[in-house]
């Protein structure tokens, strides 16, 4: 088993191994990512993510860090009468990427997937080839695509001081419109009509503002572990803050639990899971400088995975 990925439900084999190694030498062959393999996700979602697993039967599923938090409502499906559920896993996370590179490459709201499912599974990094059964690709990825597309995410920021308190929040649909025509059983087979998506306008808003860029030979190397993903993206975030701020950060384990670590019993068994997967986010993010000390992690100092320019907005709102 590939040591850092056991505990997600994440099946290890020597293709994912092989697939870690390739994004592990191309980028310590070439660091700088080609155009093409830049991709974004807006900075909300870096600061507090996605379930990792399902959460079953809950009213509403919510993650805070710090003064920001997180929630989720499931959409409705009308022809079952009962809710999608939570998006959850790797799936909607590649998705998300997806989304908001193209959303910033066409800077509409309105995002077309192509009226062929297996190219456009490849294009988010799955394979088509993986059979129609309930855990095929193809029958996850319509699932995540529905429970995504369809739910409610929440942001609620609070400032609370001696002076001072206030609330700010913005409740956003993801896409309140769309059309899927795909064949789920011959995803090779291109419909007559092309599939798509409307991102609702404050979910449309909420990507195009300071997003944070990625590598996509990363993800793709950590794409079978959604703490991986997670984690990744957190740290080239956290890299460029302690650039751009020119000092170190500790970030205690609790605390990186509270932000990451759902379904863990304690902060030293979230501990456990944490350390060997940033060894492996280390090996396609070599200039990724950090610390394990006693009590936490320090983030140092160093190159992001994605050199960008600093944002005009504030930076203060660090997870």
């Amino acid at each position: 088993m590939l040591h850092g990925y056991e505990g997600y439900g994440i099946v290890t084999n020597n293709k994912i191994i092989q697939r870690f190694v390739d994004a592990a030498g191309e980028i310590a062959l070439n660091p700088d990512a080609p155009e093409n393999e830049k991709a974004f996700l807006t900075r909300q979602l870096v600061q507090v993510t996605l379930p990792h697993s399902s959460p079953g039967h809950v009213p509403i599923w919510k993650r805070t860090n710090g003064n920001l938090t997180l929630s989720i409502r499931s959409g409705w499906n009308h022809e079952k009468d009962k809710p999608f559920g939570y998006p959850f896993g790797t799936i909607p996370r590649l998705l998300l990427f997806w989304i908001n590179t193209e959303a910033l490459r066409s800077k509409s709201r309105t995002i077309y997937l192509g009226d062929n499912l297996a190219q456009f599974m490849r294009e988010i990094g799955l394979n088509p080839d993986t059979g129609g059964g309930k855990r095929g690709d193809a029958k996850r990825l319509r699932d995540q695509m529905n429970r995504l597309f369809r739910a409610t995410i929440s942001f609620e920021y609070q400032v609370k001081d001696a002076s001072l308190e206030g609330k700010g929040w913005v409740d956003m649909q993801v896409a309140p419109k769309g059309e899927l025509w795909w064949d789920l059983k011959n995803p090779s087979q291109a419909t007559l009509w092309e599939s798509w998506i409307e991102l609702g306008e404050d979910f449309y808003n909420a990507l195009i503002t300071a997003p944070i860029p990625v590598d996509m030979r990363a993800l793709r190397g950590l794409k079978n572990s959604s703490l991986a993903l997670d984690l990744y993206t957190w740290a080239t975030y956290k890299t460029y803050v302690t650039s751009l701020k020119k000092e170190p950060q500790f970030v205690d384990w609790k605390n990186l639990m509270g932000q990451f670590g759902a379904g863990y019993s304690d902060h030293l068994n979230f501990k456990k899971k944490a350390k060997p997967v940033f060894a492996r986010i280390q090996s396609v993010f070599p200039s990724f400088n950090y610390e394990i000390v006693p009590g936490g992690i320090i983030i140092k100092p160093g190159t992001p995975s994605i050199r960008h320019k600093p944002s005009k907005r504030n930076t203060s709102q660090t997870g």
